[in-house]
């Protein structure tokens, strides 16, 4: 009879029932690539962010799309950069600036730029 804590194993996620992870191609290709999701999509998220910034909650889109598109780069500014993410990375800059000329705007005597 196998109760909580009596099974057969010593470890439930031992290498017979689970597989492991370590060691495997796979594994160290993620390692070697920095792991994480992958950098194009991390570019591709931070230009949707960017774009739809400069319509709705930039002063939130903004800073997402400069750190989906600074980890989209590799964190770097050298070596090779995939376009979409030094463009979301520029385009998040704008957006966050204009944001908060927006909000330092509204916050005058004015009542906004317009």
């Amino acid at each position: 009879m196998a109760g909580f804590g009596n099974g057969s194993r010593a470890h439930p996620r031992s290498r017979g029932r689970m597989g492991s992870r370590w060691g495997s191609p796979l594994f160290e290709r993620s390692r070697e690539l920095g792991g994480g999701p992958d950098r194009a999509t991390l570019g591709i998220v931070g230009l949707v962010c960017a774009i739809a910034g400069f319509f709705v909650l930039g002063i939130v889109l903004g800073p997402v799309a400069v750190i989906c598109g600074w980890l989209g780069m590799g964190r770097s500014w050298a070596g090779s950069r995939p376009v979409p993410a030094l463009v979301a990375l520029v385009l998040g800059a704008i957006d966050t600036l204009l944001a908060l000329v927006w909000v330092a705007g509204a916050a005058g005597p004015g009542g906004g730029l317009f």
